[in-house]
């Protein structure tokens, strides 16, 4: 992995049986550890908090879905992925990508997917969240934007 910011203990995110959210400005980390049994998780990755440089995804999804919010030119790397049974990954407007931030993503997926979305797809699919309406109230109340659909606004 080449990064200019070491990490020593990547963020980990879990969702059994349930969807668990991390979207706008929530971790400055660039390692992420995902299991999701049953259950949908979703990783914002556009926040300019992220350090430069690599950023590594490590996944145990048994019948669950990850889905990645990531930059426009983002390159998608899932060489070192394990995909049993019936798992995919969805990159469709990834491909043409070959000089954006790297994110690689390792381990396992049984009969799962992974979802990548970009750009507009993913303010959309912030936007579609609990965490947006109250990032949205709060930003009015304070006068500010919100930062959950674009986290590189500044609030």
């Amino acid at each position: 992995m080449n990064t200019t910011h070491t990490v020593t203990e990547a963020v980990r995110v879990q969702a059994h049986y349930g969807v668990t959210k991390k979207l706008g400005n929530w971790t400055d980390a660039n390692a992420f550890e995902v299991k999701a049994r049953r259950g949908h998780a979703v990783l914002d990755l556009r926040s300019p908090q992220i350090p430069d440089g690599d950023i590594e995804v490590r996944v145990d999804l048994d019948h669950g879905m990850l889905k990645l919010l990531v930059p426009e030119g983002a390159v998608i790397d899932h060489w070192d992925l394990t995909i049993i049974g019936r798992g995919r990954v969805k990159d469709w407007t990834g491909q043409a990508a070959v000089d954006g931030r790297r994110i690689h993503i390792t381990g396992e997926v049984r009969h799962g997917e992974i979802r990548v979305h970009r750009g507009g797809i993913a303010m959309l699919s912030a936007m579609f969240s609990r965490n947006y309406v109250n990032d949205v109230r709060r930003a009015h109340a304070d006068g500010t934007f919100p930062t959950v659909d674009d986290p590189s606004r500044i609030a």
